[in-house]
């Protein structure tokens, strides 16, 4: 029956063809002939394999191969240059063989939902037209930072996978809309992602979040979805202490960061030339009361923001806990009454 069908389309020059539950072990050859071929839908088969006549498709825009026994990311679609959606929905695929990628510049959407990846090739930053990767349910550990130079990404879906980190560098992907990383083993967010000004959709729902991000309220939110998370709540905690010991490294580092922001220091006309120290003090933290720079040692607190107003939630969470950090206890004393401590368990 497949086989009928192809050869119709062949004859009559079609660029749209439908093949999906034909229980298809293998793709017709003859559809290599089929080169004004826009669409292309072969979901719900029994496929495992694309033939080498496939790189004929020069046209293809829309390739469905969902619900599929496909184990890897089929090598042949690298040669599909002119394609723009592609569905891999539903098979068991574990590997994405790197080179891949090669021929996919013009690719805008992925679907890589329900399969078993437990990891993404840095290659990834090649899509560099990709609006929207979805790559719900899988088994990934992690997402390559690789993939945050993505400039176009409107759309990333990756939830019910194994997440417990997203990388720092997920601030430069700033035309983000949507980020959707429900279900997973979250223990925080990177405060990269306050960097995201164009973010309207957060879901976050079901991890292990206690607090969010400090600069949190920079990010123009207008759906955030966290139920299922043990956040903080309000519980006073007293300091034990009014001073700490800081390490030879963070008073050095102290120092120097006061130093830099002279701009007449001798101090700051110097750290050019030291890309090593340069490097370290790149990763500086800022208190949230006296401003003083610090660098490995602080107090972890956290303030609660009304949320009410400003965005949909799906629960009826009213405050959101939000990290602040105290360069020390002094400064933890002297807080507002709005800061509370954050228990160590």
């Amino acid at each position: 029956m497949a086989d009928v069908l192809v050869l119709r389309a062949i004859r009559g020059n079609a660029r749209s063809l439908n093949l999906n539950g034909k229980r298809l072990q293998r793709v017709p050859r003859a559809v290599g002939s089929l080169t004004l071929l826009t669409n292309l839908q072969m979901k719900n088969n029994l496929l495992c394999q694309l033939p080498p006549e496939m790189a004929a498709l020069s046209n293809l825009n829309v390739l469905n191969l969902g619900n599929n026994n496909f184990t890897q990311v089929p090598q042949e679609l690298k040669y599909l240059q002119s394609l723009q959606t592609l569905h891999l929905f539903g098979n068991k695929i574990s590997e994405i063989p790197p080179d891949v990628f090669d021929g996919l510049e013009n690719v805008t959407f992925v679907n890589l939902n329900n399969n078993r990846l437990e990891h993404i090739p840095s290659e990834i930053h090649k899509l560099q037209r990709l609006e929207k990767l979805s790559i719900n349910h899988n088994l990934l550990k992690d997402i390559p930072k690789e993939l945050c130079v993505l400039q176009n990404l409107r759309e990333l879906h990756l939830g019910n996978n194994q997440l417990e980190t997203l990388p720092e560098q997920i601030g430069y992907l700033t035309n983000l809309k949507e980020l959707h990383v429900y279900r997973n083993n979250l223990i925080g967010l990177p405060e990269g992602l306050c960097r995201l000004r164009k973010l309207r959709i957060l879901d976050v729902a079901g991890n292990q979040i206690q607090s969010f991000p400090s600069r949190i309220h920079e990010v123009p939110l207008q759906e955030l979805y966290c139920e299922e998370n043990p956040l903080l709540k309000r519980e006073p905690v007293t300091a034990i202490q009014d001073e700490e010991i800081l390490s030879l490294k963070e008073m050095t580092a102290r120092f120097i960061l006061h130093h830099v922001q002279d701009r007449d220091s001798l101090i700051r006309q110097q750290i050019p030339y030291y890309p090593e120290a340069k490097t370290i003090l790149s990763s500086r933290n800022i208190c949230a009361l006296c401003g003083t720079w610090f660098l490995d040692m602080w107090l972890e607190c956290v303030k609660f923001v009304d949320i009410k107003k400003k965005m949909k939630t799906s629960s009826n969470l009213q405050l959101l806990p939000v990290k602040i950090l105290l360069c020390s206890y002094r400064c933890f004393n002297q807080r507002q009454t709005d800061l509370f401590g954050v228990a160590v368990q």
